[in-house]
């Protein structure tokens, strides 16, 4: 055994553990990868991989909602990147409905999340909550109870939205978390198998049609599931395959709302009954 005093005479490696000089050539995800579950929102990596609009490209003092064909109003989606919300100051504003950040992966919960989520329902809005997913770090599954039981779950009030899924470029590295299209397809089905199984709803999903494209091979089973849809431009185009239509568009991630800016796809009557599952 090499002693203390002879390590400054030997080469470095000779005094290092045996298990840091053998590490296996790839490791096993954990948990501990999700290093800024902060900077980790619904459209985070949209912006950054497809673009994202501007005021000034618009040409007007701040981003409006795009025209649709057909009733429509507005809504947000918040995260702990926006700290506390002023919610009687969204509905001064015309937001009718809203998501709000709860968990990442199977550890971290929004330190924020019961004053963006209680405060949104006490100044009448119609809210529900998402889930960022890391499908390299644990399980759909596991994923979804940790969601279900840190603030995820569902209640038949007529005011709260069905959970979401927030599916979008891997923050931490590969664009699709070093999995297969196939993989990725089971992991969503068993996060969503699991929600619907524990609440009786179909969660919604969040996603870009060109993720899907690439990540999902873009398989066409989850029509059951609303769709929540994010194109960052005045034209909405094509939705991923197993979507006739879509019931939100997160068209920017900015605007005269906090966090990023969705339109709803309906009446208040059928924002309602998606709340009612």
């Amino acid at each position: 055994m090499v002693g203390a005093k002879n390590c400054a005479l030997v080469a470095l490696v000779a005094c290092l553990p045996a298990a840091l000089l053998a590490a296996p050539a790839t490791a096993a995800p954990t948990a501990s990868m999700i290093t800024h579950p902060q900077d980790d929102w619904a459209g985070s990596q949209i912006a950054i991989h497809e673009g994202r609009r501007s005021a000034a490209a618009i040409g007007a003092d701040a981003i409006s909602q795009p025209a649709a064909s057909g009733p429509h109003f507005a809504g947000l989606d918040v995260s702990s990147h926006q700290g506390k919300v002023n919610w009687a100051s969204v509905a001064a504003n015309d937001g009718m409905f809203g998501y709000v950040k709860a968990t990442e992966g199977s550890t971290y919960v929004n330190p924020y999340f019961a004053q963006q989520y209680n405060g949104s329902y006490a100044a009448g809005l119609v809210r529900g909550a998402y889930h960022f997913a890391t499908p390299n770090t644990s399980g759909g599954a596991n994923q979804a109870n940790w969601f279900l039981g840190h603030g995820g779950n569902w209640s038949a009030d007529g005011k709260t939205l069905p959970p979401a899924l927030d599916l979008e470029y891997n923050p931490y590295g590969a664009s699709c978390y070093g999995l297969s299209a196939v993989t990725l397809v089971a992991w969503v089905r068993a996060f969503v198998s699991q929600v619907h199984t524990k609440t009786g709803v179909w969660p919604t999903i969040y996603t870009s049609t060109s993720w899907w494209k690439l990540c999902m091979g873009n398989n066409a089973s989850f029509g059951a599931d609303p769709l929540w849809i994010a194109r960052y431009n005045s034209v909405l185009g094509a939705l991923p395959p197993g979507w006739q239509t879509w019931a939100i568009w997160q068209f920017a991630d900015a605007g005269k709302l906090p966090g990023d800016q969705d339109e709803f796809n309906g009446t208040v009557a059928d924002l309602r009954a998606l709340a009612n599952g």
